[in-house]
């Protein structure tokens, strides 16, 4: 009975491998190349698929989605003899797992070689100014190089992208002290302008505050020689009203005497000769009412005692005594 169910068992072992070889669960987005007795037979897709057992065996188990490598940095010499290191990243993906098992032997390797290759034929035709500053460039020139030489291995690049480009350390303290030059500059040229700008600002702002301060002045003056001809206007406009004769003007005259006889700079002043005419008048008419009683008598304005001065036909010069 024993060597019975020893067969028993071992027929039961064979049955389960020979279940589990037969079927094959293929996750999402994931591919498996089937061989049979070492030649290709059909790919497996996503989802249960049954192969024949001990026949058929799974060769490669391909992911389908796309993938990210980076590679390390590369030195590259450029056009003008300097060493660069380019670290590269490849977006890439499988579009045929038979063509990536078949076509290539190891399609990461060749990719990463290729993108090396290719990145210094590229490099070789710059300058390092251009390589530093045309990186779509040459992401873009790299890219259709590989996706065409890929494109027989099932392999289609999506994206290249050059993460760093490392100039030598020589270069990069050049680089930094021109860009620090560069930026004192424009900081100058940006102080100068912002000095010539406030300059140019007071300057407005001072024109136009002489503009207003003129126009205030000149509006003040207007304003003023308005009001002193209105004043001027209404006194004569009042004067005759009242009808005034020449005993007030007289009067009004001699009120006016000390007036124009203050300071020290007259010493010469004019006397109109119609004055004189109304200094007679005047004079006639104090002299009806002063304590001699005579009608005849005249008064003088500088000397009470005598006369009243003989009219003249033209103005009069009279020469102010000194007051000390």
């Amino acid at each position: 009975m024993q060597p019975i169910i020893i067969v028993l068992i071992i027929l039961v072992v064979l049955v389960f491998i020979a279940l589990v070889k037969t079927i094959q669960v293929i996750p999402q987005a994931s591919a498996a190349i089937v061989e049979r007795f070492g030649r290709y037979t059909r790919t497996l897709n996503a989802g249960l698929n049954i192969v024949v057992p001990f026949i058929d065996s799974i060769r490669n188990r391909i992911d389908l989605r796309e993938q990210v490598v980076p590679f390390p940095p590369q030195p590259v010499i450029t056009q003008d003899n300097l060493v660069v290191n380019i670290d590269t990243v490849i977006y890439y993906q499988v579009t045929d797992a038979r063509a990536a098992t078949y076509e290539v032997a190891s399609y990461i390797q060749a990719i990463e070689q290729l993108t090396v290759t290719t990145l210094r034929n590229i490099i070789g035709g710059m300058d390092l100014e251009r390589t530093l500053t045309s990186r779509e460039e040459i992401n873009a020139a790299l890219r259709g190089v590989l996706d065409e030489a890929t494109g027989k291995w099932g392999i289609r690049v999506n994206r290249v992208e050059l993460k760093a480009i490392e100039p030598p350390t020589s270069i990069q303290d050049s680089m930094e002290k021109q860009m620090r030059a560069d930026r004192d500059k424009r900081a100058a040229i940006l102080q100068a302008e912002g000095v010539r700008q406030s300059e140019i600002l007071r300057a407005e702002g001072e024109k136009q505050s002489s503009i207003l301060r003129a126009e205030g002045e000149a509006k003040a003056a207007a304003l003023k020689a308005e009001g002193e001809a209105q004043a001027i206007r209404t006194v004569f406009e009042s004067i005759h009203a009242g009808d005034a004769d020449q005993k007030l003007l007289a009067y009004q005259y001699l009120q006016m005497l000390p007036k124009i006889a203050e300071g020290d700079a007259n010493k010469l002043w004019i006397v109109p000769s119609e004055i004189g005419d109304a200094l007679k008048g005047l004079s006639g008419a104090m002299g009806n009412f002063g304590p001699l009683g005579g009608g005849s008598a005249g008064f003088n304005p500088q000397n009470p005692g005598k006369g009243a001065p003989e009219a003249a036909s033209g103005p009069e010069r009279r020469e102010q005594p000194p007051i000390d």
